[in-house]
C-alpha cells in the first residue's frame, strides 16, 4: 500500500547527512490530525530531542489551527511526543549521544490511515559539503539531459 506524504522537512537532506532512520507515530488531538489532513503541517525548523525520562519530543513543528475547531484548538507550536519501542529508543539514544549528532524530522505520511512520522540521526554538513553536494547533482542533470537527447 502507498503512503501518502503529507509534509517534508525541506532542509533535513540538505544540511544534513543522514545516517539511519526510523518511523514513530505521533500523539496528537482530533483538531490537530484534521489539519493535518488538509495539509496544513510544516516540518521546517523542526528538531527532537530525547528527554530525561527517555520519551521522545518533536519541537516547533508548526500545525495550523483547524477552522472549524474553535475551543478544541491546541497551541500550533506545542511539543509533541513520538510513539516508537524501548529498542528504538535505546539505538537513537546511543546514536545522538556521539558529539555531531542530531535527530531531525524528515517526513509526515499517512500509512494506512495512521499519521507516521520518519526521524533520521545524522551528522550536519559544512558548507563544502553542501556545494559539492549541488555541484554533483548538477552533473547528473546534465548527464541525464545530454543521454535524453542523443
Amino acid at each position: 500500500m502507498e503512503n501518502r506524504i503529507v509534509a517534508k522537512n525541506p532542509t533535513a537532506y540538505y544540511n544534513y547527512n543522514i545516517i539511519d532512520d526510523f518511523e514513530a507515530g505521533i500523539v496528537l488531538y482530533g483538531t490537530e490530525i484534521k489539519s493535518i489532513r488538509n495539509g496544513k503541517v510544516s516540518l521546517k525548523d523542526s528538531y527532537a530531542i530525547v528527554e530525561k525520562n527517555r520519551e521522545i519530543f518533536v519541537y516547533s513543528m508548526n500545525i495550523s489551527p483547524y477552522e472549524q475547531g474553535n475551543i478544541y484548538n491546541k497551541d500550533p507550536l506545542r511539543p509533541k511526543k513520538l510513539l516508537l519501542n524501548r529498542r528504538e529508543i535505546n539505538k537513537i539514544i546511543g546514536l545522538v549521544s556521539q558529539k555531531g549528532y542530531s535527530l531531525i524530522p524528515i517526513s509526515i505520511y499517512f500509512k494506512r490511515n495512521i499519521l507516521k512520522m520518519k526521524l533520521g540521526v545524522g551528522i550536519g554538513k559544512k558548507l563544502y559539503d553542501k556545494r559539492e553536494d549541488l555541484k554533483k547533482k548538477e552533473a547528473d542533470k546534465k548527464i541525464a539531459r545530454y543521454m535524453k537527447n542523443n
